[in-house]
């Protein structure tokens, strides 16, 4: 199994020593959330593009992908009734997909629950179909450019739209392609209502990548959450991709977090 670690939680450090001390922990990738590197994507030139990507290459990190994508990013939504602005929010899934193969990425993670939440008056299929067309054209590009757009399911207290890895399932089944995958996060399988081993083997093979977390919003092995049966569940069924330490409360700074959730993940993959 390969660990990754997401590069938020070194927002107030350059980049150059966030890869730096990533490495030294002993992380086999990195995560990009673009908004750390600006407000669009688009305003990140294609020499700091290369810079970044050679920064990995220098200390021997892949960049696994990227997350957050919508974060800072004004004016997107995936389901909204103006369809001026699912246009725009289509055409910049489509600079997503460049940015991350830019950076050497090979997923681009899809949460994002505010940019997703049903308008009034939308329903949930009407909401799925208009989803379904903004990112259509960006699973294209995805598909040749050796990427793979993974959705997330999110808990119902950060979204009304797609709250259960059979949900989400059930909607990249609309666009069949094997750049349009799901991401289980374990945050968010803690509201699914069923063990999470039991979800990861129902959902397999249609995720494609893995965030480690706990219910807590901190990171593996700062909560409740046992990972042992999980790593047991993501071995049973074969899954050889990345398993990325992504937080949302940096209480402990970033060492302390990158440190002992990788020293758990050792543990409990062991």
């Amino acid at each position: 199994m390969q660990f990754g670690i997401c590069n938020e939680i070194f927002k107030d450090w350059s980049f150059e020593k966030a890869f730096e001390c990533v490495k030294q922990t002993g992380y086999d990738g990195i995560e990009i959330a673009p908004f750390t590197c600006a407000r669009y994507v688009t305003e990140v030139s294609s020499e700091r593009r290369q810079q970044i990507r050679e920064l990995a290459l220098r200390h021997a990190l892949e960049i696994t992908g990227i997350h957050w994508v919508l974060v800072e990013a004004e004016g997107m939504h995936m389901t909204h009734p103006d369809k001026g602005i699912r246009e725009k929010t289509q055409r910049y899934f489509r600079d997503l997909v460049s940015f991350c193969h830019d950076l050497g990425g090979r997923s681009i993670v899809v949460g994002s629950p505010k940019q997703r939440n049903l308008e009034d008056g939308v329903s949930l299929e009407q909401a799925a179909d208009w989803a379904v067309e903004v990112f259509r054209p960006a699973i294209g590009d995805a598909e040749d450019k050796g990427i793979t757009i993974c959705f997330e399911p999110l808990a119902p207290s950060e979204t009304d739209f797609i709250n259960t890895a059979a949900e989400a399932i059930d909607f990249i089944h609309r666009i069949p392609s094997p750049a349009f995958k799901i991401i289980l996060d374990v945050k968010a399988m803690c509201s699914m209502g069923k063990p999470i081993p039991d979800i990861i083997r129902e959902s397999w093979p249609e995720f494609a990548y893995f965030h480690a977390n706990d219910a807590n919003l901190k990171g593996p092995g700062f909560g409740d959450v046992d990972f042992v049966p999980i790593a047991s569940a993501l071995k049973d069924v074969g899954y050889q991709g990345y398993v990325s330490v992504e937080v949302f409360k940096f209480d402990e700074g970033p060492e302390a977090i990158a440190t002992r959730s990788l020293d758990y993940l050792r543990q409990t993959f062991a």
